[in-house]
């Protein structure tokens, strides 16, 4: 009996010995996550990765921290990651313009946006608007729409730059009502809204959220968003598709993660499960209110690839060629 309880307790220990390094195996690495950012530091989209990494590190045990690349158009970035380990440590924090211009636009990518990258989630929506200064004779779209008709190519719209998104909704309006406009290209939204109150452009096409300040202060007037309701921030601006009454003109302008293609289910689930929930917190709710929008990895990867597809599309019609 005794001599038996001895071999019972030694084969404990031995399976003691055995499974104790696979356990440490499975504990969270203490080696720190990267969520590149394809942005300056400062703004909204540097907020919610940061705000997104220090809940991660809290609910994961191990830490993150945002990793500014700004350039090109957020595809220094993007090559990062899609050419860089596949550990799981070196996340993408990424809107369209690297995933769903950039290759329609910018030959010679090193990277293929539908295939060197895993999809984790949508977090948030930063959607379009067209606006005019306070004083604009312009009281409607249906005014701008027929003034364009009658004017082609003499109506003036800002934008940020020639293969930006707000260039490419712009052409996309134009499309869709069958108008033409005169595309004015700006380097940031600073400029384009003095011009816009001086009178020097017509419209502007920027973010519904760099609006919400103009609009507050009465300097200028939202005409309509790109969006499937209304937005506060837009002064409760009647939404492009009920203005026009053509369907298919509300357009995610989405924010998201991705990893490289790589990198292990088990963990791609993981991360994705921890994104979404911390999206869905009442606290990130309510502080980037009118922009977190929670989707799941599959939802986000229909949402990625239709923005493909469509700005392909807009981009062969409007001919617009090659940016460097």
């Amino acid at each position: 009996m005794i001599r038996l309880r001895l071999l019972n307790l030694l084969c404990a220990l031995a399976m003691i010995g055995i499974t104790m390094p696979a356990a440490w195996a499975q504990a969270p690495s203490s080696q720190p996550t990267r969520l590149v950012s394809p942005w300056a530091a400062g703004g909204l989209i540097d907020a919610m990765g940061r705000h997104f990494a220090e809940h991660l590190s809290a609910r994961m045990g191990t830490p993150f921290y945002v990793d500014n690349k700004p350039g090109a158009a957020g595809t220094i970035a993007a090559t990062l990651v899609a050419k860089g380990p596949s550990d799981g440590k070196q996340l993408m924090l990424t809107t369209g313009a690297a995933i769903s211009i950039a290759p329609h636009l910018r030959p010679g990518l090193k990277y293929n946006p539908l295939t060197d990258f895993a999809f984790i989630g949508m977090i948030a929506d930063l959607p379009m608007s067209i606006s005019v200064r306070s004083d604009s004779p312009y009281q409607t779209l249906a005014d701008v729409i027929k003034d364009a008709k009658a004017r082609p190519g003499k109506v003036s719209m800002a934008n940020t730059g020639v293969g930006s998104i707000t260039h490419l909704t712009a052409e996309l309006f134009g499309q869709a009502v069958g108008a033409s406009f005169l595309h004015v290209p700006y380097q940031g939204p600073t400029q384009q809204f003095q011009d816009l109150m001086g009178g020097q452009v017509d419209l502007v096409m920027t973010s519904s959220i760099g609006l919400e300040p103009f609009v507050a202060s009465r300097k200028v007037r939202a005409l309509g968003t790109f969006t499937r309701e209304r937005l506060a921030s837009s002064g409760m601006a009647p939404t492009v598709s009920k203005a026009t009454g053509i369907r298919g003109l509300d357009l995610p302008v989405w924010l998201g993660v991705m990893a490289n293609s790589q990198t292990s289910p088990q963990l791609l689930d993981k991360l994705a499960a921890e994104f979404l929930a911390i999206c869905k917190l009442p606290e990130t709710q309510e502080k980037f209110k009118e922009v977190a929008v929670c989707g799941n990895a599959k939802e986000f990867e229909k949402v990625v690839r239709d923005d493909y597809k469509r700005w392909g599309e807009i981009i062969r019609t409007a001919d617009i060629p090659p940016q460097n």
